[in-house]
């Protein structure tokens, strides 16, 4: 993982699922709120450990891996 992305990897907090730095909330779930329509609001409403700003580079980080459409 990146070292500039606020995720950590740590097999002694939540059997070494992805968390947001300094939580316990697994990275996952902020996915899995937003596949639900759930908005990132409501997301940081039931997760108030994870800050907007490490929500967002996690979100924008993954738009950037996504491929581009050939025009």
């Amino acid at each position: 993982m990146k070292a500039n992305l606020p995720i950590e990897v740590d097999p002694e907090i939540m059997s070494g699922a992805p968390v947001f730095h300094g939580t316990r909330v697994p990275v996952q779930s902020l996915f899995e709120y937003l596949e639900d329509n759930l908005s990132l609001d409501e997301f940081l409403e039931c997760f108030p450990t994870v800050k907007r700003e490490d929500a967002i580079a996690v979100l924008e980080h993954s738009k950037s891996g996504l491929p581009t459409a050939a025009l």
